[in-house]
C-alpha cells in the first residue's frame, strides 16, 4: 500500500499543472465568450445610434428648412408692412 499512496501521489503531483492548465482554460473560453457577447451589444447599440444620428439629420435639416422659410416669410411681411405705409400715406395725401 505504501507503494500505490506513493504512486497515487505522485500521479496527483504530475495532474495538478495539468489541472490548473485546464481550469485557466476554461477561463479563458469563459471569458471570450463574455467579450463576444459584449461585442456583439455593443455593435447592436452602434447600429441603434447610427439609426438615431441619421434621423436627427433628417429634423436638423429640416428645422433648417424651415428656419430660412420663416426668415423668408419675415422678409416678406417686412416689405407688405412698408407698401401698405406707403399707401397710407398716399391716401392720407388725397
Amino acid at each position: 500500500m505504501i507503494k500505490s499512496a506513493a504512486t497515487a501521489r505522485t500521479h496527483q503531483g504530475e495532474l495538478d499543472p495539468i489541472d490548473r492548465l485546464e481550469e485557466k482554460i476554461k477561463r479563458l473560453v469563459d471569458l471570450i465568450a463574455q467579450m463576444r457577447a459584449d461585442q456583439a451589444k455593443a455593435a447592436e447599440a452602434n447600429a441603434r445610434l447610427g439609426q438615431e444620428i441619421t434621423a436627427l439629420r433628417a429634423r436638423l435639416a429640416d428645422a433648417e428648412s424651415a428656419s430660412t422659410e420663416i426668415s423668408a416669410l419675415r422678409d416678406e411681411r417686412e416689405m407688405i408692412r412698408s407698401r401698405v405705409a406707403d399707401m397710407l400715406e398716399q391716401l392720407e395725401a388725397i
